[in-house]
C-alpha cells in the first residue's frame, strides 16, 4: 500500500506537469502553427478533456460508496491534478483566443450573443468560464486567500464544468456517450449522497441515561467542608 500511494503521489506531479506544458506549448501551436492541429487532433484534445473530467467527477461517490476498497480512496488525491489536466486543453484555446484578440474576445464575453442559447453557446461558454476559474483555484495559495468555504463552493463548479460540456458536445456534436457518462456521474452522485446520508444518522443519535444512579450527586468524602460540618465533641 505504501508504494501504490506513493505511485499516485508521483502521478499527481506528473499530471500537473503535463498540464502546464499544454498551457505553455498548446497555445502556441494554435496561434503560430495551426497547420499541425487539424480537425481530428482538435476533436481528439477535447475528448481528452472530457474523459480526463469523468474521472474526476465519478472518483468521489466511488470512494463514498465502496468504502472497503481500499484502492479506491487514495485515488481521490488525483481529482486535483486530473482535474487541473483536463482543464488545461479548455484553457488552452481560451489563451490562444485572447492572444490572437484580446479586445475581441473581451468584448464578446459581454454581449448577449455571447451567452445565448443559439447553438447552445451558452453551455460551452460556462464550460470554458468554469475551467479558467477551476485551475487558477486549484492550489493552496487560493485556498489561504478565499478561506475553505469559499474555496469549496469555487470547486463545486466542476459540476458546471463537467454537465455544460456534457450537454453542449451531446447536442452540438452528437455524442451520445457524453448521455452515457451523465447518467452514470448522476446515478453514482446519488448514490454517494443517501450512503454519507446514512453513515452519518448514528452520529447524531445521543445516548441517553439508563441507571437513575447516574443522576444521583456523589459526595465527595475528602471535602474540607463534610469535615468543618461535623459535630464537634467536647
Amino acid at each position: 500500500m505504501k508504494t501504490y500511494l506513493q505511485s499516485i503521489k508521483y502521478a499527481q506531479n506528473f499530471f500537473l506537469g503535463i498540464s502546464i506544458l499544454i498551457m505553455l506549448a498548446l497555445p502556441i501551436i494554435i496561434v503560430f502553427f495551426p497547420e499541425f492541429l487539424s480537425e481530428k487532433i482538435t476533436l481528439n484534445l477535447y475528448n481528452f478533456s472530457h474523459i480526463t473530467v469523468f474521472f474526476v467527477m465519478i472518483i468521489r461517490p466511488l470512494a463514498d460508496i465502496f468504502t472497503q476498497t481500499k484502492i479506491i480512496r487514495p485515488l481521490v488525491i488525483l481529482r486535483k491534478g486530473v482535474g487541473v489536466l483536463s482543464a488545461s486543453v479548455v484553457v488552452s484555446f481560451i489563451l490562444s483566443k485572447i492572444m490572437m484578440s484580446p479586445l475581441g474576445y473581451f468584448s464578446s464575453i459581454a454581449t448577449i450573443k455571447y451567452w445565448s442559447f443559439e447553438n447552445l453557446a451558452i453551455f460551452a461558454h460556462l464550460a470554458d468560464i468554469s475551467a479558467v476559474l477551476l485551475i487558477v483555484t486549484s492550489n493552496n495559495f487560493s485556498k489561504r486567500i478565499l478561506g475553505m468555504d469559499w474555496w469549496k463552493n469555487i470547486q463545486r463548479l466542476s459540476y458546471v464544468y463537467f454537465y455544460a460540456s456534457s450537454i453542449y458536445v451531446l447536442f452540438v456534436l452528437d455524442d451520445i456517450i457524453m448521455l452515457f457518462s451523465m447518467f452514470l456521474v448522476t446515478l453514482l452522485t446519488m448514490i454517494a449522497y443517501l450512503v454519507n446520508i446514512n453513515k452519518a444518522k448514528p452520529a447524531t443519535v445521543q445516548s441517553q441515561p439508563t441507571n437513575q444512579t447516574q443522576n444521583v450527586p456523589v459526595q465527595n468524602i475528602n471535602s474540607t467542608d463534610n469535615i468543618n460540618n461535623q459535630p464537634k465533641v467536647n
